[in-house]
């Protein structure tokens, strides 16, 4: 990840951008620290998720249409334990 000082980023914007898109993200520093990290829109798409709610996901799912799923249980005898 390539690493720009505040003050040369704000310079050389258009640069930082372009460089975000061809050569992934790009990190702005202040006095030394770490304050801020330039992505393309498409790792920002990536990263961010689908926008779409759990809910949603779950209906997308092929076993939605099921009514009586059955899942197996493991029977064997459980562990004693000291408490």
């Amino acid at each position: 990840m390539q690493t720009w000082q505040m003050q040369e980023a704000k310079a050389r914007l258009s640069e930082v951008v372009k460089r975000a898109e061809s050569d992934g993200p790009q990190e702005i520093t202040l006095h030394g620290q770490s304050v801020a990290v330039v992505l393309s829109r498409a790792t920002y798409a990536r990263l961010s998720g689908s926008g779409h709610s759990l809910v949603a996901f779950m209906r997308q799912s092929p076993l939605c249409a099921m009514e009586d799923i059955e899942f197996e249980r493991d029977q064997s005898v459980t562990r004693d334990t000291a408490l």
